[in-house]
């Protein structure tokens, strides 16, 4: 009688793609980088040595824009180290991120200690079609650049909390969030504070050729908004088939969640009804023409104490809906249960005000030396002496800007540099000063999400740990760098075939000249 043995098939592991392994080099060799606190000390010891080096030698470029010199600026003689010493401290309070990120992280941190995030996402986001959970958070996220960067600091650490809530990778869903605001920085279906003021820009190129040139604020409006339609499913297309794969099965401690139960049902009751109240107050101080919260001399809304109160406003519509629910629900109890509550959503913040002190000051050196505007007019110098036209000409002016966005993040200040050099030069072409400033816009987009240069990239890593202890930044790039790679690719190619069939950009803007 014979005997037969069984011998068990090997499973050969998938094969991974070139891009799977470029990603794995991100991770790997990120991940060997110092902790993000040290490196931005690094970072900046770095910026001190090139500033005393190049302003050792002389470096120096003009500025296209006012036709003065900039010269690097030695930071590490003795007026530099004076500087240094003296404005330590107001480099870090008047870093624009501390106070946004505290601010409204008081009423986010109370709404979550509360449990008012958690019910809400019980009774309405768990109970929605999970094929629509995630497309809705990636549309939610690029329509909150309209709230500029406040969008960057309240959703990721929401949409993290909803991803671990769905059994899903909460890094996932925080990336998605971040690279869909930042990387998707323009492209909106409403205008929003940026549209004003990258136009002033504009104009002030664009009358170097042509004096009574005046420019639209939503003279980009047709193309942003289809690129908003077109870019949140190739986030989540991201999200899915690389992101979530790449991370793997989330092993923290994931809350099980019941259905909603009847005091919760009327905790949420009774916060909604707060949250129209204040809706109500804030269209009485916006809608009317004469509105306290418009602008006093032109009525504007777009560029109006509005905008600037959306930090603290989006404070109020968190925290007070929280306190309602919390009482509600008897969380809160007393004025002392609510100290507690805002003591403990602060609590949480240590991590990051050592991070923002660093990044506060690696910042402001890098500004103080010149060496952003320099690349910026180098960078403009490149790009002219390639001698490339038409299309591609287009094309290198967006990779060029992206590329300064890796250095220099403010959009205002590097189109203020820019828009000088390449709107009278592309008006000279016969291009529109509506259709350059549109390829700008592209470019300083896709790159933000990882650029270390944006301070919000440490508030997102920061985000990051509370899941992963052990998150690197290698890790974190990994994880935001298809998105960058995603959006350039599908921008440009919309950008191109925009080009070819010649389609208006928006009200009153073409492509070009005399259209």
């Amino acid at each position: 009688m014979s005997t037969t043995t069984e011998i068990p098939l090997k499973v050969k592991p998938k094969k991974k793609g070139f891009f799977d392994k470029f990603l794995d080099f991100i991770e790997k060799y990120g991940n060997k980088l110092p902790d993000p606190v040290f490196l931005f000390v690094i970072i900046a010891g770095l910026i001190l040595v090139a500033s005393a080096v190049f302003g050792a030698l002389g470096t120096s470029a003009v500025n296209p824009g006012t036709g003065e010199t900039i010269e690097v600026v030695n930071l590490l003689n003795g007026a530099g180290l004076v500087m240094i010493l003296t404005n330590l401290v107001t480099n870090f309070t008047s870093f624009p991120p501390l106070g946004l990120v505290l601010v409204v992280m008081l009423g986010v941190g109370v709404a979550e200690s509360t449990g008012l995030i958690t019910s809400f996402m019980k009774a309405t986001i768990l109970a929605a079609p999970k094929k629509l959970i995630l497309p809705t958070i990636v549309l939610v996220a690029m329509l909150g650049n309209a709230a500029a960067d406040a969008a960057m600091v309240v959703l990721p650490p929401i949409v993290a909390m909803i991803f671990v809530a769905l059994g899903r990778h909460p890094i996932a869903g925080l990336a998605a969030a971040y690279a869909s605001v930042a990387g998707g920085f323009s492209a909106n279906l409403i205008l929003s504070m940026l549209d004003p003021l990258i136009a002033g820009f504009t104009q002030i190129g664009a009358n170097i050729i042509e004096p009574d040139y005046v420019a639209n604020p939503a003279m980009n409006y047709y193309f942003l908004a289809i690129s908003c339609i077109v870019l949140v499913p190739v986030a989540v297309l991201v999200t899915t088939k690389i992101v979530e794969p790449r991370l793997g099965a989330y092993d923290g401690e994931v809350e099980q969640m019941d259905p909603a139960t009847k005091l919760e049902k009327k905790g949420l009751l009774w916060a909604g009804i707060s949250l129209a109240v204040l809706t109500a107050i804030v269209l009485l101080l916006t809608l009317p023409e004469d509105a306290l919260l418009r602008d006093p001399e032109t009525g504007s809304l777009t560029v109006s104490p509005f905008m600037t109160a959306l930090v603290p406003l989006m404070m109020i519509f968190f925290l007070v809906p929280a306190l309602v629910y919390g009482f509600v629900t008897k969380e809160l109890t007393s004025t002392k249960d609510v100290a507690d509550h805002l003591s403990k959503s602060m609590s949480t913040m240590g991590t990051y005000i050592v991070i923002a002190f660093v990044a506060a000051q690696m910042i402001a050196f890098f500004n103080w030396s010149n060496l952003g505007p320099i690349t910026a007019i180098a960078g403009a110098d490149l790009l002219q002496g390639i001698g490339l036209t038409g299309l591609p000409l287009l094309i290198g002016f967006i990779i060029v800007a992206a590329l300064i966005n890796l250095m220099v993040a403010s959009a205002s200040a590097k189109w203020a540099i820019l828009a000088p050099v390449f709107v009278p030069m592309f008006m000279i072409l016969g291009y529109s000063p509506a259709f350059t400033q549109l390829a700008y816009r592209i470019g300083d987009s896709i790159t933000n999400p990882i650029t270390p240069m944006l301070a919000y990239f440490a508030i997102a890593l920061t985000f990051a740990k509370k899941y992963d202890k052990k998150m690197g930044i290698g890790t974190f790039m990994s994880a935001l760098l298809p998105y960058s790679i995603a959006f350039a690719v599908t921008w440009i190619l919309l950008f191109a075939v925009w080009y070819m069939l010649g389609l208006p950009l928006g009200p009153g803007g073409y492509i070009q000249l005399g259209e």
